[in-house]
């Protein structure tokens, strides 16, 4: 009996990791849904965005560290880590990253980036213009380089909210490769045991 449960619960959570890459972009579903919401109700959007832009770090936040354990704890209630185990994790980890600086570049977007952030960095005019033209590139580009916590420098958060959401989007990007990296350190003590 108890081997019977066994094997229902490994398949189980063959199946839960392979269907967690699908699931997984839904995380975008509510600032998605925020973005075509910002577009058709401008009014109310305007009125309240402070209400909205703390909601959404709040709301990424809780769905990161939900994440990250989850992934934790998937890793880590397999008996003997193999190659393929520590490759959907690295995958995991890899659509989590991407999920989150895409979550932030809209948000940065939405919220106006150059409203959020000062460019304190002498381009030319036209480069300048081009820049501007092109503002979700722009929010992107903020988006990596502060999860990846190099940071710029040139662009500097210019209200609260926007000192906010950088020091969330730091924090998350720290905590994820802190994380990231004691995973593959217990997989490969775990190999190093297992032989």
């Amino acid at each position: 009996m108890i081997k019977k449960i066994g094997k229902l619960y490994k398949r189980r959570y063959i199946y839960d990791v392979h269907i967690a890459f699908l699931i997984l972009p839904l995380l975008l579903m509510p600032i998605l849904v925020e973005l075509v919401f910002h577009f058709y109700q401008v009014q109310f959007f305007v009125e309240y965005k402070e209400a909205f832009l703390f909601g959404d770090i709040l709301y990424i936040v809780l769905a990161r560290f939900i994440l990250l354990d989850t992934a934790l704890y998937i890793f880590t209630h397999t008996n003997h880590p193999t190659n393929a185990t520590l490759m959907h994790v690295v995958l995991l980890y890899l659509e989590i990253t991407i999920i989150t600086i895409m979550y932030y570049a809209v948000v940065y977007y939405m919220f106006g980036v150059h409203t959020l952030f000062h460019l304190n960095s002498d381009f030319a005019p036209e480069n300048y213009k081009i820049i501007s033209e092109h503002s979700f590139i722009t929010a992107f580009y903020i988006s990596t380089v502060t999860f990846s916590t190099l940071g710029s420098g040139d662009w500097i958060p210019q209200t609260l909210n926007a000192m906010m959401a950088v020091s969330s989007e730091v924090i998350l990007g720290i905590v994820q490769g802190g994380i990231f990296i004691s995973i593959i350190i217990y997989g490969h003590q775990n190999r190093e045991i297992k032989n």
